[in-house]
């Protein structure tokens, strides 16, 4: 229902939220919008992002109706219902807020075009002038995959679409999706990335097995990776194969070239190499295709 303040000012508030902040006098869509058509500049985090309209202006997008955990700042547990306010929680919730951010900078590359969607029901600008939207992209609600994959949490604020994200939101938390697995640390599948050896001594291409991921179960429990995949931003892709496993507080190292697979010492077989030196995105899912864990270098 849109608010009392009514459709006249309405109508020019969101010609107003289309002007990046700051930019009063600018150029801005020519009419009253919705929808605004705009490039991804850079991604800051799991629900922030920096674009640059078509007008040349840039602007800072804050995802409407979603909060993921922080990379910048502490972690507050208590924003996370059921999350214990304990420093495993704290740390659980630090590394939810790298994967959430790494989807996000896999999903958005700079220079991608994307479809901003504002909302009559919210506020135009939230803290710090930046611009609530929803983001869409390839046809996603990016605001949306963010609730139901379990990479954040609903924001409690008023905004139309707010039902369909809290049902989202309810089956996440029961599957412990993602940040959900937080609220019993200690019982999570703990599966971390440790170490990202991109680039191998001399011509990567000559030392394969010089690439490689580590990866560790912080978790009590012994981890089944039986057709868990790993991949890179290109889709290149492994599969653990049946009967592979980690036991608690163990490591796996998988390399890129070809060797006899241990516990310990895994082979993607590749002919050349994986991982970009410049700069690429591990993510690793686990049989059923949900995302368990990934991070961007």
């Amino acid at each position: 229902m849109i608010r009392s303040d009514a459709v006249l000012i309405l109508t020019i508030a969101l010609l107003a939220v289309a002007m990046p902040a700051g930019a009063l006098g600018t150029a801005a869509p020519a009419e009253p919008t919705s929808e605004l058509s705009a490039t991804v500049v850079s991604v800051t985090d799991g629900d922030t992002v920096n674009v640059q309209y078509e007008n040349g202006t840039n602007d800072t997008i804050r995802m409407l109706g979603v909060d993921t955990p922080e990379v910048h700042i502490e972690n507050d547990p208590t924003k996370f219902e059921g999350v214990p306010d304990t420093e495993a929680g704290k740390q659980c919730l630090d590394a939810a807020g790298e994967n959430a951010s790494a989807y996000m900078k896999n999903e958005l590359q700079a220079g991608e075009q994307i479809t901003l969607e504002l909302d009559e029901e919210s506020d135009g600008r939230g803290d710090y002038g930046r611009l609530l939207a929803y983001i869409h992209d390839d046809g996603q609600n990016l605001n949306y995959e963010l609730i139901d994959i379990g990479h954040a949490r609903v924001y409690d604020s008023q905004f139309s679409q707010s039902e369909r994200f809290y049902a989202a939101e309810s089956d996440a938390q029961a599957a412990e999706r993602g940040l959900w697995h937080c609220r019993d640390p200690s019982s999570a599948n703990g599966l971390s990335i440790t170490e990202i050896h991109a680039d191998a001594e001399g011509d990567d291409r000559d030392n394969l097995n010089d690439e490689y991921i580590v990866f560790k179960n912080t978790g009590t429990a012994q981890i089944d990776l039986s057709g868990w995949t790993v991949s890179d931003a290109a889709s290149h892709t492994y599969t653990f194969p049946n009967g592979a496993s980690l036991a608690a507080d163990e490591s796996v190292t998988l390399h890129t070239g070809s060797g006899e697979d241990t516990q310990t010492e895994r082979y993607w077989g590749s002919s050349s190499a994986i991982w970009n030196n410049g700069g690429d995105t591990v993510t690793v899912t686990d049989d059923t295709g949900t995302l368990v864990t990934s991070k961007s270098y």
